[in-house]
């Protein structure tokens, strides 16, 4: 029985190693998906932007697909001219079957040489960061549901909520 133990421990804790590295590299990829997401809207590549998602895309409120979508953005892009996207560090959760998963954050837009340096000390501390940042901005949360298609995420969902001043409504 000692025999058997000793034969299969060291493979399932291979296995488990494997499988929480390949976790860990999910919520990396994950969160650079978002970080890269947020660069392609500071410069305002629509296109770039929804080559991020599936096919069928659908943001909310209001279901709109790709196409609704680009139009909002153009829209939105153009009405802040040149803008920042602030946020803390992304919340994922990986689900049971490591094809799909979730990941929520808030986020605010601002004009590019409007400074929040204490934003960056709490990157870590999303809590800290939603009180700091509501202070002088309107905030938004974003929650993504994100599938895994070819060995890359890409977002399948996107509900935008406003922070009301209360909680985050849709």
């Amino acid at each position: 029985m000692l025999y058997r133990i000793g034969r299969v421990l060291p493979v399932l804790i291979l296995f488990l190693t494997v499988v929480s590295c390949s976790n860990g590299d999910d919520v990396r990829a994950i969160r650079a998906l978002i970080k890269g997401g947020a660069k392609l809207a500071e410069e305002r590549k629509i296109g770039a932007l929804m080559k991020l998602t599936t096919d069928d895309f659908v943001a909310l409120p209001g279901e709109l697909g790709q196409r609704g979508t680009k139009g909002i953005l153009w829209r939105a892009f153009n009405y802040y001219k040149t803008f920042k996207i602030l946020y803390p560090r992304p919340d994922v959760d990986l689900g049971a079957e490591g094809s799909v998963s979730t990941a929520t954050f808030p986020f605010l837009i601002v004009k590019k040489d409007h400074a929040f340096n204490k934003l960056k000390e709490l990157y870590e501390d999303p809590h800290r960061w939603l009180e700091e940042a509501g202070k002088s901005a309107d905030l938004y949360s974003l929650k993504l549901e994100l599938t895994k298609n070819g060995g890359d995420w890409l977002v399948r969902r996107a509900t935008l909520k406003r922070f009301t001043g209360y909680s985050f409504r849709e």
